[in-house]
Order: C-alpha cells, then sequence, then structure tokens
C-alpha cells in the first residue's frame, strides 16, 4: 500500500466529528457513508480492492468493547493496554478513558495511524502508536489486550487467533468485540457482555447489532471451561 501524502488532511476534509452511539462519552471523525470514503480513499492511495475504510466507522465490536471498558473502569485502571488493530482508535480511547496507565495502539493503515492521532487529540488522551504486525512477534510486555472486530477474515483471524492465544496461555487478558463474524472463535472465549449496538446498514445487515464482549481462555483452562458463562 502506498502511503498517502496527508493521511490526516484526507480524513479532516471527508469525515465529521461525532460522538459515538454506543459511547457518546468519545467523539470519533467519521464518515457519513460507507461506499463514497471507500473510493475515495482508494483514489488517494491509487490502488483498488482495498479493504473497508476501518478508521473511518466506529464499528459494533469496537462500540461494544469500548462500553464495557468504560463500565467496567476496574479491569482497565492503572493498566498497560494494548488495542490490536485499532482502527479509529475507539477501544484505545476508552481504556484511557477508563485510567489505564498506558495504551498502545497496533495498526498497518497508514490512515489509521493519522485517524488515530486525530481521534486522540478530539478526546483529549494520549495514545501511543506502532505500525507494525505484532502478531508475528513473542508475548509482548503488557497487562491488558483489547481487539474489536479483527475475525472478518480466515486467515487473519487464524493468524490473530493463534496470537492472542499465546498471550492469554502466559498470563495476559485478552479481550475482544465481535458481533458474531464468521471467523469468531466462540470455542475459545468466554462471553462476557452483550450489548445491542447502533450501526449502519450499509456496512452490517440491519441497524441494530447484537455485539458480545469475549475474554480469550487460556491454552491451559481446563475442561469445561470454554463457551458462554451464561
Amino acid at each position: 500500500m502506498t502511503a498517502p501524502d496527508d493521511p490526516s488532511r484526507f480524513i479532516l476534509d471527508n469525515t465529521r466529528l461525532l460522538p459515538v452511539p454506543l459511547v457518546p462519552e468519545i467523539r470519533l471523525h467519521v464518515a457519513d457513508e460507507a461506499v463514497p470514503i471507500w473510493q475515495k480513499t482508494e483514489e488517494e492511495l491509487g490502488e483498488i480492492g482495498l479493504p473497508p475504510p476501518f478508521w473511518a466507522f466506529a464499528w459494533a465490536g469496537g462500540q461494544a468493547l469500548a462500553r464495557f471498558l468504560l463500565d467496567n473502569r476496574d479491569l482497565v485502571a492503572g493498566k498497560r493496554v494494548i488495542d490490536f488493530a485499532s482502527g479509529s482508535g475507539l477501544v484505545a480511547i476508552a481504556a484511557c478513558l477508563a485510567g489505564a496507565k498506558t495504551v498502545l495502539a497496533t495498526e498497518i493503515d497508514p490512515f489509521c495511524r493519522a485517524a488515530i492521532g486525530l481521534n486522540a487529540q478530539a478526546n483529549d488522551v494520549a495514545i501511543a502508536i506502532e505500525m507494525q504486525d505484532i502478531t508475528r512477534e513473542p508475548v509482548r510486555d503488557a497487562d491488558l489486550i483489547v481487539a474489536g472486530d479483527v475475525f472478518y477474515e480466515k486467515d487473519t483471524a487464524d493468524r490473530v487467533t493463534d496470537w492472542f492465544a499465546r498471550q492469554a496461555g502466559a498470563g495476559v487478558p485478552v479481550l475482544v468485540g465481535d458481533p458474531g463474524r464468521s471467523y469468531l472463535p466462540k470455542a475459545r472465549l468466554t462471553h462476557l457482555q452483550e450489548y445491542s449496538v447502533p450501526v449502519t446498514r450499509e456496512l452490517e445487515d440491519a441497524d441494530i447489532k447484537a455485539t458480545s464482549v469475549w475474554r480469550f481462555l487460556s491454552p491451559h483452562a481446563k475442561e469445561g471451561e470454554t463457551g458462554r458463562t451464561e
């Protein structure tokens, strides 16, 4: 992917700063419509067939996970948090507002890096950003790892699942937000909370999406410790 000349200016010119439906405490630079911003992104980069502009919307999994962190601040306060595949930075911002000691957002998309910076500034929080695929690395030095909407494609989901499992096996809690994407590894998760999340029908199959927050189980979990906790 060719880096755009000025992704921050592109974002400011093509989005509006609005409160997140399920998390109105947080404002994001978001696009009004999916297809036009998708096409403009491809034009800006001179490429076609790009993945959706994850930075331009408050996706269902991210909204649910952000809401969960703000409603369960004891899980976050004073912790070193990594927001994996941060997108717009929504979950990273929620972690900051919930009292995290430090927050690191990881991404590989230059537009996401710019969006995270702009959104962090809009919400008056400090987020460190790392631009690389950390799934190829060993266990990271963190107290909590969070991720929203990462199980949409099989190869990516398999790689991410293995990496999350390694973190959980090393004692690092991993929380994910997901509306039931095709490759969500439910057998390796414990269900924590479900939300009804307002979303755009352009990106989802409904206006309200039932979305859950899950915790990854350690590979060493005993038999009977898998699945939903309800």
